[in-house]
């Protein structure tokens, strides 16, 4: 069975095109600036053949349109023609409380998700764009949704709720949703194929760690907490977005800076977290460059990223009642040896053993990164989100 996967941005389509249900990734590409000067599509098939195409890409159905012609292409596609297309898998990032699963898309569920567009009006739009695209394009095709925010419906509501006044959890559900569910959901299920552990019976802290990050209390396979809350803002301090803030902190610099609302948004999405501590990037490896360097605000963004992570795990170890693993993921859980080490430090009262010398040679693939005598196994799993949308999808649309 062939699946596409899509993770349509505001502005990008990622995709990647599987057979199914051996795993197998036959081409996969990126199209990006949607709607921008210098829209192109980058294409990569299995055997490593590549192609770049730039031209005018308005839309995001102009943009699936690309990349059905380049996967049905003679030199560079996979696919004979389109009726090879199975199924097709969507990333939707808020499912609301509407969704616990991922789900076949009906007429139902795109109403359901139109109406919880408020509460990612970045995100949600742009995964219905391709929702869209795909039902005038493929319209016997079946499609399904896979959820972020679905993997933490499992939250205990003392978990998931606000200290606030209970009607508004009622009138407007403002509680903590969660993201990042897909990938804490396969690290998690991967480190205990890996580990060969039974999932029912495993403790698991599962850090996903990018210029997004958060991080997951999995309890027997369950989600019972996460770092991000009703937004992808809550938590952890980020590239470009605050974390952790009092909300008392905030509205003092609304009044002294005579912001609004939609200015303060910004503030703390786009211009806080790494970036606004050392005022060098958001990325962590030019943080890293210049702290090298004597940067004293990027050294101080290096030790604020490490500790929070820490202060997070030492929380979800004593919600859990312990903890048996630790799972690094995402662009700088898999890669950042610096992060990892400094996460792991003063850690050894938990039954942490580390191997600090291994984890400096590692970047970007499976590996364990405590020693045989550690209680507490830490461990680096890349993340693999497609791939779990794609598994997803398989099951729902009758392929098993």
């Amino acid at each position: 069975m062939k699946i596409i996967v899509l993770n349509c941005g505001s502005s990008s389509i990622k995709y990647q095109l599987f057979e199914m249900p051996g795993n197998e990734v036959l081409a996969k590409g990126l199209v990006d600036k949607i709607g921008l000067k210098g829209a192109a599509i980058k294409h990569m098939r299995n055997d490593g053949k590549t192609l770049t195409v730039e031209g005018e890409i308005l839309d995001h159905q102009s943009g699936i349109e690309y990349l059905l012609g380049v996967l049905t292409d003679k030199e560079y596609g996979s696919l004979g023609s389109l009726n090879e297309i199975d199924a097709v898998g969507h990333r939707v990032v808020h499912g609301a409380e509407a969704f616990s699963g991922s789900v076949k898309i009906t007429p139902e569920v795109i109403a359901a998700l139109e109406e919880s567009s408020d509460l990612a009006p970045l995100h949600n739009p742009p995964n219905l764009k391709g929702i869209y695209a795909m039902q005038e394009l493929l319209p016997d095709v079946p499609q399904a949704g896979v959820f972020d925010t679905a993997f933490h419906q499992t939250m205990p509501e003392y978990s998931y709720l606000y200290a606030l006044p209970y009607s508004l959890y009622e009138k407007h559900k403002i509680r903590r949703y969660g993201f990042h569910g897909t990938s804490h959901k396969y690290v998690s299920n991967r480190a205990c194929e890996i580990l060969n552990e039974d999932i029912s019976k495993q403790k698991i802290i599962t850090c996903h760690l990018g210029n997004g990050a958060s991080i997951a209390a999995i309890r027997h396979g369950k989600s019972m907490d996460t770092s991000m809350g009703m937004t992808p803002l809550e938590g952890l301090m980020m590239g470009t977005r605050c974390g952790d803030l009092d909300v008392g902190a905030l509205l003092h610099i609304m009044d002294k800076e005579k912001m609004n609302s939609r200015t303060a948004n910004t503030l703390v999405n786009k211009f806080s977290g790494v970036l606004g501590i050392s005022g060098v990037s958001p990325d962590m490896r030019d943080v890293e460059s210049a702290a090298a360097q004597g940067n004293k605000r990027a050294g101080v963004a290096l030790k604020m990223y490490a500790y929070r992570i820490k202060k997070y795990i030492g929380a979800y170890a004593a919600a859990m009642g312990g903890v048996d693993t630790i799972v690094f993921t995402g662009g700088i859980g898999e890669n950042d040896a610096n992060t990892r080490a400094g996460v792991m430090e003063g850690l050894e009262f938990l039954g942490i053993d580390f191997d600090f010398d291994k984890n400096k040679s590692l970047r970007g693939k499976e590996e364990l990164l405590s020693t045989p005598q550690s209680r507490v196994k830490v461990i680096v799993v890349p993340t693999n989100e497609e791939l779990m949308i794609a598994k997803d999808t398989f099951e729902i649309v009758g392929g098993n």
